[in-house]
């Protein structure tokens, strides 16, 4: 006969859209241009994430699911490089009880960032374990280059806000 009410729930798995506002709360809605999937013939990547700080300079944060997601990153021949060199610092997100498996995968120059629930909101939380390094010789971006990637992100709000409205009227 089984016990009721003994049995732990299974720890819910922190989902992608959750480690993305994570994130973004963490670096500052407020203070940052935020910007998810960034490529649009912008980079030669698609980045995850894409962040503009107010001092103009951008910084990627990639998110990793899994370690075989994380190692499958690894044989991409872009490298997560821009070639106008408009990445001044990448980082790797990925949920905290990834961190014993994945971290010394993490090149040195990267930032490394987990993600996990509140214990006390039950809400995904971004916490940082290493810092990125600068790379030499970025760039900051040119007001046309932020203004392109803000349009970006604006563009996603009405598409997001479209599926809203849908998801409401079923």
């Amino acid at each position: 006969m089984a016990v009721k009410g003994n049995r732990k729930k299974p720890k819910q798995k922190v989902t992608t859209s959750e480690m993305e506002v994570a994130i973004a709360n963490y670096f500052g809605i407020r203070t940052h241009i935020v910007v998810p999937n960034v490529s649009w013939g912008f980079f030669n990547h698609e980045c995850d994430l894409f962040l503009i700080r107010k001092s103009g300079f951008g910084f990627e944060v990639e998110i990793k699911r899994s370690k075989s997601d994380m190692l499958a990153d690894f044989k991409k021949k872009h490298g997560h490089k821009d070639r106008a060199n408009r990445i001044v610092q990448l980082y790797y997100a990925f949920p905290e009880e990834l961190l014993p498996k994945v971290q010394d995968l993490v090149p040195d120059e990267c930032g490394i960032i987990t993600v996990a629930y509140g214990e006390w909101n039950g809400k995904a939380y971004a916490s940082m374990k290493r810092d990125a390094k600068r790379r030499k010789g970025a760039k900051k971006l040119t007001q046309k280059e932020q203004l392109q990637i803000a349009r970006l992100g604006t563009l996603r709000i009405w598409t997001l806000k479209q599926k809203l409205n849908e998801l409401k009227r079923k």
